[in-house]
């Protein structure tokens, strides 16, 4: 620790803790074509996330705080659910996974190969479908 680290409040302590998560913002139903022809050769997360919803939020942050995969080898996607129930209901019609949120999908070639929902949602998961 250094001299001026005694003057840093708490708050910007946490914002170094914090790792940023590469997310990619899903907003249109193009986005999904998108996912389907990338899943073709590298493994697709979609985080389907209640920004209205508190457990919801928990999950998101625990998944975040437990990420520790590089970016060349999965590619993230984060769902606004409440500003895009129509995309979710795409997604769950798509890919044949009923609607849960929180919701984790993972997708290779096309294809659904790992679900979660609520606490079953494990950053730890992702790495067996890289």
């Amino acid at each position: 620790m250094g001299f001026f680290d005694a003057f840093k409040s708490t708050r910007d302590i946490a914002k170094e803790e914090i790792k940023e998560i590469p997310w990619h913002m899903i907003t249109s139903m193009k986005d999904l074509d998108t996912i389907a022809e990338e899943s073709k050769d590298k493994t697709i997360a979609i985080f389907k996330h209640s920004t209205r919803c508190g457990i919801s939020r928990m999950v998101l942050k625990q998944f975040e705080k437990n990420y520790s995969i590089e970016e060349k080898d999965i590619k993230l996607y984060y769902l606004d659910l409440i500003e895009n129930r129509d995309i979710s209901s795409e997604i769950a019609a798509r890919f044949q996974v009923s609607h849960e949120s929180p919701q984790l999908l993972l997708i290779k070639g096309g294809k659904v190969v790992h679900h979660d929902s609520h606490h079953g949602i494990d950053a730890g998961h992702l790495e067996k479908f890289i």
